[in-house]
């Protein structure tokens, strides 16, 4: 079920996710590419120096997933997701776009956005992906928040007093980091945190408490990518 707005609702600040460092590079087999994977390319990028761990498209598909399908995303309080590759190439997905649910389907996708630089929704004429000019602040609203989310960080809070302490008028943009190991250095972060909970539960908390409110939560040097997953389900069970 989606969350209602009520017409006093429709003048407050919306959300924006940025997904950091996706790898997309190309691999061409016989007449076709392939999105290079860690699941299906590990011995091709060992043998070229690569580390597989480095090649994690589908933490991006998940993350995808788990913000469109967001109660943010269902009351309408999503403003844009970027996704910025390790490149630079910056990628806007629209709210409203539906994302192949299998990730098979979903790098077919991004291989057409490679090639093409957008996608149109069926039937109609608008890019509900397309790779943008950078940089992605330029896309940022005034009285925005930056809060990277970071296991290493020495800042230890409780997440649901540091929530309760953002003001209404604060826009919060949610940064994510797409790979498996490492950190992201950018020099617009406001603010560090670290939480005794898992990175996922801190996620859905701020998630369900701003499903109303506007916020920018930058996560990275995940400890096991794989369960970093913002579903629905678990978002109304935090």
């Amino acid at each position: 079920m989606g969350i209602p707005i009520s017409p006093s609702e429709n003048n407050k600040n919306r959300v924006i996710f940025v997904l950091e460092k996706l790898h997309q590079k190309l691999l061409k087999l016989e007449r076709s590419f392939q999105l290079l994977n860690s699941d299906d390319h590990a011995n091709f990028l060992r043998k070229n120096n690569n580390n597989p761990a480095d090649y994690r498209p589908d933490i991006t598909h998940q993350a995808l997933l788990s913000i469109l399908d967001s109660p943010i995303n269902k009351a309408g309080r999503l403003q844009a997701v970027y996704v910025r590759t390790e490149k630079g190439v910056l990628i806007e997905v629209k709210p409203h776009v539906r994302i192949p649910r299998t990730y098979k389907r979903f790098s077919g996708i991004i291989l057409q956005l490679i090639q093409k630089l957008n996608i149109t929704a069926v039937g109609k004429r608008e890019k509900v992906l397309r790779v943008i000019k950078s940089p992605v602040t330029s896309y940022f609203p005034v009285s925005s928040r930056k809060i990277g989310f970071s296991y290493s960080s020495d800042k230890l809070v409780k997440m649901g007093k540091y929530v309760d302490a953002v003001g209404d008028d604060v826009n919060l943009i949610f940064v994510v980091g797409e790979m498996a190991h490492g950190k992201i250095k950018l020099d617009y972060i406001d603010d560090f945190i670290a939480s005794k909970l898992h990175i996922l539960i801190c996620m859905c908390m701020i998630l369900q408490e701003y499903a109303f409110a506007g916020t920018i939560l930058i996560v990275d040097d995940y400890p096991n990518p794989s369960f970093i997953t913002l579903s629905k389900t678990y978002i109304f069970q935090a």
